[in-house]
C-alpha cells in the first residue's frame, strides 16, 4: 500500500515541480563552477533547494527534508560569503543533487525515501562547518538490487562483464533503511534491469519499484491556455458550420437545389475543411514541448563524466526553444545520452592531447535543436580528434563485422557508419563507460523507431558531428499511397525520393538480381509483392525510388493512389511484422502504413505480411474506432 494515500494528486504535483527544479539546480551548479562569484546562480540553487524541502515537508518526507535543509544552509552561507566554492564542495553538492534525485524515485514508487548515505551528510556537515571535505567513500558492499531511482544498467553491464553485481558498480547515496542484501546473482541483476526498464513507463509493475496507475507523471503535458483557447475557439466556428450545413441540407432535401444554394454548400463545406485542419494542427500544437527540458539533465551528465576522465568539457546548449512531439521526447533521453557521453569519452581529446595539438584545454560539446521544414534536427557536435576512416575499417575487419572486399570499396561516410554496427567498438578495454559495442547500433535502432535518421560527420583534428533528423510528430505521418492490384498500401513520404516508371527494357540482371542504372547509380529494384510474401500477378508498372538509411532501391508497384497525411492508429494486440500502423483514408478506406525498414529485414525469408494478417489488421482497426 502506498505511504500517501490520499495525497496521490500532491504527490503527483510535487514530482512534476521538483524535478524540474532539480533538473535547473543541476545546470545552474555546472554554470557556478564555471562562475563560483556569481551571485544570482547562488540565490537561485539556495531558492531551489528550499522550494524542494517546502514541498517534502508537506509530504511528511522527513529524510529528504534533512537532505535539503543542510544543503540549503551551505548554500545560505555560499551566498553570504561566509564560505566559498571550491572544486571538492561542487563535488559533495552534486552529490547531494543526486541523492535528492533518487530520493524522488522512492516517492515515485509511493514509499518514504531511506535516511541519505551518512558519508554524504558527513561531507556535508564538514562543508557546512568550513573543514576539510574527506573524498566520497565506496558504496557498502552486498547491496542487492537496484532500489528504484538507482541506476539498473550500470548493475546489468556489471553482470554482463562478469564483476560483482553489487553497488560498486552503480554507486548510491541513498542507503536503504533495513539490512543490506547478498549481492544478486547475475541473472537476478539482469531481470531487475530490464523490469527497471519496462517501469520507465507510469502504470507499470516491475520487480524494481513500482508506479501506481493513478499517478500517470509520464504522461501528463503542460500546456499553454493560449493554444487551448485556440482550440476552443475552433471547436466553437466548426460548431456554426455544422449547423450551417445542417441548414443547408434541410433546404435541398425540401427541393431547393438552385446555384445560389448549391454555392453556399459549396462555402461552407470549404469553410469546414479549412477549420478542421487548423484545429488538427491546433491540437497537434498541443502535443509540442520545449526540447530544453530534454536538454536540461545533459550538462550535468557532462561535467560528472568529464571530472571523472580528468578532461576540462563545456557542453553548450543551442535552441532549448525548439519545440518537439512530448512522446518522442521520452524516447529520445538515452540516445541523446549516449551520444553525449560518446562525444566527451571518444570525441575531444585530455588536455595533454588538446595542448599537443595546439587546441585550448577546454573542449567544447554543443547540443542544438532546431526546426527545418517538417523535421527536427538534433546534433551532437564536439571539437575533437575526429574520426579516422581507416582505422575504422580496420578495427570492423579485425573483429570480423565486414569482408576485405567491403573495406575497399567504402568511402569515408559508409566507414563512419561501422560504428553503428552491433559490437564495433575502438575502446581497447571495456570500462564503465565504453568498450562493449552495444551502444551506436541502439542509438540508431531507438531513433530509426521514430521514423527518423541518424548521419555522421567528421574531420581528423577538428571534431565529429553527429545528426539526427526527426518528423516534427508521431501523430501524422505523410504517406505516399502506392498499390498492388487494387489493394493500397502506405509507405512515408520522408523515405521517398522520387517516382519513375519501370521500363523492361531498362532492368538489368546483377548478381542474380534485377536492378535499373538512375544518373548513373545502380540500383536493386524490390518489389512490393515479395517484400510482402504475396504472389506476384503480373509485371510492375512504377518504381519508388527510396531511401533507407544508406540503402537506396527502387520498390517496384502496380500504381498510385496519391499522397495523404496520415493520422497512424497503432495496433498493440496484434501487429504483423512490417506493418507500423494503420490509417484511415478520406474515402473511410483503411490501409496499412507499412515499415520498410522491417520489410527490408525480411526480404530474404518471404515472411512478409501474409493476406490473413492484413485481414486481421483492419478488422482490429474497424473495431476500435
Amino acid at each position: 500500500m502506498s505511504d500517501f494515500a490520499g495525497m496521490e494528486d500532491l504527490l503527483q504535483d510535487f514530482l512534476i515541480e521538483a524535478g524540474d527544479l532539480l533538473s535547473g539546480v543541476d545546470n545552474k551548479l555546472v554554470d557556478l563552477e564555471r562562475s563560483p562569484e556569481d551571485r544570482s546562480l547562488l540565490n537561485d540553487i539556495f531558492r531551489g533547494f528550499h522550494t524542494i524541502k517546502g514541498g517534502a515537508g508537506f509530504l511528511n518526507a522527513a529524510e529528504l527534508v534533512n537532505l535539503c535543509h543542510l544543503t540549503e544552509n551551505l548554500f545560505d552561507k555560499l551566498r553570504n560569503g561566509e564560505l566559498s566554492i571550491t572544486p571538492e564542495a561542487m563535488d559533495v553538492i552534486l552529490a547531494a543533487t543526486s541523492a535528492v534525485r533518487e530520493m524522488f524515485g522512492f516517492l515515485e514508487s509511493g514509499t518514504q525515501p531511506p535516511p541519505a548515505d551518512p558519508d554524504l551528510m558527513a561531507r556535508l556537515k564538514a562543508a557546512l562547518a568550513g573543514e576539510p571535505i574527506a573524498a566520497a567513500q565506496p558504496a557498502a558492499e552486498g547491496v542487492g538490487l537496484p532500489l528504484p531511482g538507482e541506476p539498473a544498467w550500470d548493475l546489468l553491464y556489471a553482470a554482463v562483464a562478469g564483476k560483482p553485481a553489487t553497488a560498486a558498480a552503480a554507486p548510491s547515496s541513498v542507503v536503504p533503511a533495513a539490512a543490506p542484501a547478498k549481492p544478486a546473482p547475475a541473472e537476478e541483476i539482469i531481470k531487475a534491469a530490464i523490469g527497471r526498464r519496462a517501469t520507465d513507463k507510469p502504470g507499470v509493475s516491475g520487480p524494481v519499484g513500482r508506479r501506481d496507475s493513478e499517478r500517470q507523471r509520464d504522461n501528463s503535458i503542460r500546456v499553454d491556455t493560449a493554444r487551448l483557447d485556440q482550440v476552443l475557439n475552433l471547436s466553437g466556428e466548426i460548431g456554426l458550420t455544422k449547423n450551417r450545413l445542417n441548414a443547408l441540407r434541410s433546404d435541398i432535401l425540401s427541393g431547393r437545389n438552385d446555384s445560389e444554394t448549391l454555392h453556399a454548400l459549396d462555402l461552407a463545406v470549404s469553410q469546414l475543411d479549412l477549420l478542421v485542419s487548423d484545429l488538427q494542427n491546433a491540437v497537434m500544437k498541443t502535443r509540442m514541448q520545449p526540447i530544453g527540458r530534454l536538454f536540461q539533465k545533459y550538462p550535468r551528465i557532462a561535467r560528472d563524466l568529464a571530472r571523472n576522465l580528468g578532461k576540462d568539457v563545456e557542453l553548450v546548449l543551442v535552441g532549448e526553444e525548439t519545440e518537439i512531439d512530448k512522446t518522442m521526447i521520452e524516447d529520445l533521453s538515452d540516445p541523446i545520452i549516449h551520444l553525449v557521453r560518446n562525444a566527451v569519452d571518444h570525441g575531444v581529446e585530455d588536455r595533454a592531447g588538446r595542448i599537443a595539438a595546439g587546441k585550448p584545454e577546454k573542449s567544447i560539446v554543443r547540443l542544438e535543436a532546431r526546426q527545418e521544414g517538417d523535421h527536427i534536427v538534433i546534433l551532437v557536435a564536439d571539437d575533437g580528434r575526429g574520426m579516422d576512416a581507416e582505422r575504422l575499417r580496420s578495427k570492423a575487419l579485425a573483429k570480423g563485422l565486414i569482408t576485405d572486399e567491403e573495406a575497399s570499396t567504402m568511402d569515408e561516410r559508409q566507414s563512419y557508419n561501422l560504428i553503428f554496427l552491433p559490437g564495433f567498438s575502438m575502446a581497447e578495454q571495456v570500462s564503465d563507460v565504453s568498450g562493449r559495442g552495444v551502444g551506436m547500433d541502439v542509438v540508431r535502432t531507438n531513433i530509426q523507431k521514430l521514423n527518423g535518421s541518424i548521419e555522421i560527420r567528421s574531420q581528423q583534428g577538428k571534431g565529429t558531428t553527429l545528426i539526427i533528423s526527426l518528423p516534427l510528430t508521431l501523430a501524422i505521418l505523410p504517406v505516399l499511397l502506392v498499390r498492388l492490384g487494387e489493394q493500397p498500401f502506405a509507405v512515408p513520404l520522408a523515405m521517398v525520393r522520387e517516382i519513375l516508371p519501370i521500363d523492361p527494357a531498362m532492368v538489368q540482371d546483377v548478381g542474380g538480381k534485377a536492378t535499373m542504372v538512375v544518373r548513373g547509380e545502380v540500383l536493386q529494384i524490390l518489389p512490393l509483392s515479395s517484400l510482402l510474401g504475396w504472389p506476384q500477378e503480373r509485371a510492375p508498372q512504377y518504381g519508388v525510388l527510396m531511401q533507407a538509411a544508406e540503402l537506396s532501391f527502387i520498390l517496384a508497384i502496380d500504381s498510385f493512389a496519391g499522397r495523404e497525411d496520415a493520422v497512424i492508429k497503432s495496433l498493440d494486440d496484434f501487429r504483423p511484422k512490417g506493418v507500423a500502423g494503420v490509417t484511415t483514408l478520406s474515402n473511410g478506406q483503411i490501409v496499412l502504413i507499412l515499415d520498410m525498414k522491417e520489410l527490408l529485414g525480411t526480404a530474404g525469408d518471404h515472411r512478409g505480411v501474409p493476406r490473413a494478417a492484413l485481414m486481421r489488421s483492419r478488422e482490429a482497426l474497424a473495431l476500435a474506432s
